[in-house]
């Protein structure tokens, strides 16, 4: 089948009713190119109190949620009539409703499943066509969605004798070191009224474009039916596919009538082997493997939910640079694009499929939808994930009431069944949280004990109960209401339940583990229970990156009275504050923190409190990190005390000021790999020196910025294709002429774009800023911001970029047709 971008020339609109078009003036709509995300381009909210409605705004950031007509023209040609026209929708933000034409032509209530409309019956041929697409959120979710059509669309046309859509599924049953047996599994439809006798013809192309196996195969088509085709080929010497060395094959699959090729498929596959046991663990191709993951949500920050290719790439390539070699798509499927992505750059997948089954969690979330969709979007995630090797196992919910409920578990045995009917080569889990699951009766013993019947919501009730939270994960309650929804699955994810990794090591000896979420404060404890126990195969932090909603929940406050209300920031809070990286990609001291407890990095790493705190007490919530930046540029503070934390797997680390030491402390493994030094700052650098056994092993250097602040402007890539797939990310700092970062000398910031270019986002990391991430004027955060830059055409990009006290700053960026 043909496929072509459906991206362009679209318009969104306000949704309009019936009565409502021929009553009022209708709003003109705007042009927009696809992926598009319109809540990141709408206003925040201000809640005039603490009404209901401002504590579901600040789950979602306090953008505004609302309803929205996407509308297309698109010119059908004649020869179509002979065709198959099918519209693929990647992601559609929320409750779907597709009209071609006027007529309806299908629906997909949830936001985050791949979904095909078949347009035939409703076209015009020789003619223009209108495709309308409504979308709706509206108080259904606990995080920033984003809405609209915010993943790629694409047109699909095939003769009437074709492959399937999803029709072809590569696995790699059978793998030796001379040898691999490529399992290609197509399934062909004959939508004509003939029968017809095709041969299908299978090509297995290495990475250098050479032909490393093949089989042509006759079948015949009996008309309005389809047939599946299993064949079986070999790879000799094969490139196995690792996160180390991820090797791609390519399979094509051709249909060949009377010597004319009348359709093609082609997929991208790894050769890999997965195994699992409670002695060994984890393998892949016989290799153990520790998870160093990193759980994720699906916007990109200051784009909002847009799913741009480019986008998800970057962030992929920062996380793996992070020192993270797996991801959680918290609590959703992943896009084509991030698996895309994976499976080029080595990064391992769990793809989860939901946040609630039957029980709501929002007022108006997927639980109205979940018992009449849920085999539709298990299918199409299963569809979407087979030919990728990253992906190694399928979560069928996450923090689900249902597992600890005898009669509504029985969902879970549902959902991990059908997985497995479709996909037998990866293995199942289910993230449940021992708090939520045992929750019915926890209602119970607090309402019999006098507590009031709050409705707080899990993350503030784990947060206000920290100091007992572990007892009850440990109980004997949690253990037994949970037993049955882990025994459906192959592995047991486990949310904030470390408490209970060694105790059932000894209930479950069958049992095997993954920390499914985790707080980003127990790192070092959790990597050393995973290191030292088989059963245990790795580790997800909440979170990898840092996302827009569950505004707050990381933050760190120095008013109590600011917890009052919950975990949740009070406006102007956007972003979660939790990521090791922040929105704009930017690593986070806990990111360097996390390298190091994971061995990967050797070099100690400094990060200073902000000094204007130094004597006020700091609340942390349990997604929290320090209030704390790697820079040694703290202007109006000198001569103050400030505090500085070493991070180091060392036996010791020296702090240096100017040359002066401050002292020694012990850090590694039995010191949680940290050391607090109370100092003065003084302009000048700042030294971290590492010791083991006396010697050096590592230092690392902090200077101040001093002189003139300057513009430092760079984009990651000189050189983009210009198509709508692709970005340019500029990074923008201020700078001293050496290049030191001017943490303390934040400003407006404007960009201006000329050229074939659009600015799709410009923003900085402030999780707290009441500016949007629409306008081409931001304020820095610590010294930075980031614009997005979206081609529209080939041709030389040209950003400026001004700020008040400094030299404006250009960056250039070509933009090229790629002929692909």
């Amino acid at each position: 089948m043909i496929r072509i971008s459906f991206n362009h020339d679209w318009t969104v609109g306000k949704k309009s009713g019936f009565f409502s078009e021929m009553t009022s003036t209708p709003v003109q709509p705007k042009p927009v190119t696809l992926p598009h995300d319109e809540m990141i381009e709408r206003k925040r909210q201000k809640p005039d109190d603490g009404s209901d409605a401002g504590k579901h705004l600040n789950a979602v950031g306090y953008f505004p949620e609302g309803e929205y007509d996407y509308k297309k023209t698109f010119f059908v040609p004649a020869e179509y009539k002979e065709k198959r026209v099918t519209i693929e929708f990647e992601g559609v933000y929320a409750n779907a409703m597709v009209y071609v034409n006027g007529d309806f032509a299908g629906q997909c209530p949830n936001g985050y499943t791949n979904f095909y409309i078949k347009a035939d019956r409703f076209l015009k041929y020789g003619e223009d066509n209108e495709i309308k697409v409504v979308a709706m959120n509206y108080k259904d979710s606990r995080w920033y969605t984003g809405a609209g059509i915010y993943r790629n669309t694409k047109l699909i046309v095939g003769d009437l004798v074709h492959i399937a859509l999803d029709g072809l599924k590569v696995s790699t049953p059978d793998i030796t070191s001379d040898r691999a047996a490529i399992a290609v599994v197509t399934v062909i439809e004959n939508e004509g009224i003939h029968t017809r006798t095709v041969n299908v013809q299978t090509e297995i192309v290495d990475a250098d474009g050479k032909i490393v196996a093949s089989d042509v195969v006759p079948i015949t088509l009996f008309a309005g039916e389809s047939a599946t085709l299993r064949q079986r080929v070999y790879v000799r010497s094969p490139k196995l596919w690792s996160v180390e060395q991820p090797n791609l094959y390519t399979c094509s699959t051709r249909l060949v009538a009377d010597q004319e090729q009348i359709d093609e498929e082609t997929t991208a596959f790894g050769i890999r082997s997965l195994s699992i046991d409670p002695d060994k663990g984890l393998s892949i191709n016989g290799e153990v493997v520790k998870l160093r993951g990193a759980c994720i949500h699906h916007d990109n920050g200051i784009i909002g939910a847009a799913t741009i290719d480019r986008a998800e790439e970057r962030r992929v390539e920062i996380l793996k640079e992070a020192g993270f070699n797996a991801l959680r798509s918290a609590h959703n499927p992943i896009s084509k694009a991030m698996l895309d992505a994976c499976d080029r750059l080595g990064m391992l997948v769990m793809d989860e499929s939901y946040d609630m089954w039957t029980s709501t969690k929002t007022d108006y979330d997927y639980a109205l939808h979940f018992p009449l969709w849920w085999e539709k979007d298990i299918e199409a995630m299963v569809n979407k994930n087979y030919n990728h090797p990253s992906v190694i196992m399928y979560s069928i919910g996450n923090e689900i009431p249902e597992t600890g409920r005898a009669i509504d578990s029985v969902w879970g045995r549902k959902l991990a069944e059908k997985v497995r009917s479709l996909d037998n080569t990866r293995y199942v889990t289910n993230s449940i949280n021992f708090m939520v699951a045992i929750m019915d009766e926890f209602k119970k013993m607090r309402q019999s004990g006098g507590a009031q019947g709050k409705d707080e919501g899990i993350n503030t009730m784990m947060n206000n109960m920290k100091d007992i939270m572990a007892m009850i994960t440990a109980s004997d309650l949690a253990t037994a209401k949970t037993t049955e929804s882990f025994a459906y699955v192959d592995i047991a994810a486990y949310n904030y339940a470390d408490a209970r990794y060694l105790k059932d090591k000894e209930l479950f000896p069958n049992r095997i583990i993954v920390g499914g979420e985790t707080y980003a404060s127990s790192i070092d404890k959790n990597w050393k229970l995973v290191k030292e126990n088989s059963h245990l195969i790795g580790d997800f932090t909440w979170t990898g990156w840092d996302y827009l909603g569950e505004a707050g929940i990381g933050k760190v406050t120095y008013d109590s009275g600011e917890f009052a209300g919950g975990v949740f920031g009070a406006y102007p809070w956007l972003a979660a504050w939790v990521g090791d990286i922040d929105i704009t990609g930017y690593r986070r001291p806990v990111s360097y923190y996390r390298e190091i407890v994971f061995g990967l990095r050797k070099e100690p790493y400094i990060a200073v409190q902000r000094p204007e705190y130094y004597d006020k007490q700091a609340i942390l919530s349990m997604w929290s990190w320090s209030d704390s930046v790697s820079s040694w540029s703290w202007n109006g503070y000198e001569d103050k005390p400030i505090k500085v934390e070493v991070y180091a797997d060392a036996e010791e680390v020296e702090l240096l000021v100017n040359g002066s030491s401050v002292g020694r402390a012990a850090v590694g493994e039995e010191n949680r790999f940290k050391a607090e030094f109370d100092t003065v700052y003084k302009a000048g650098e700042v030294v971290a020196v590492a010791y083991a056994k006396g010697e050096e092993i590592g230092r690392m250097t902090l200077r101040s910025a001093t002189g003139d602040v300057e513009l430092k402007v760079e984009a990651d890539r000189a050189e983009i294709t210009a198509s709508d797939s692709d970005l340019s990310f500029v990074t923008i700092r201020l700078v001293d002429e050496h290049g030191h970062v001017y943490n303390t000398a934040d400003r407006k910031v404007a960009v201006q774009v000329d050229g074939p270019g659009v600015l799709q986002g410009f923003g900085s990391a402030n999780p707290k800023s009441e500016e949007n991430f629409f306008d081409s004027e931001r304020t820095t955060f610590d010294g930075r911001a980031l614009a997005v830059i979206r081609p529209t055409g080939a041709g030389l990009i040209t950003v400026t970029v001004s700020a008040e006290g400094c030299a404006s700053q250009s960056t250039q960026i070509q933009a090229i047709l790629n002929d692909k």
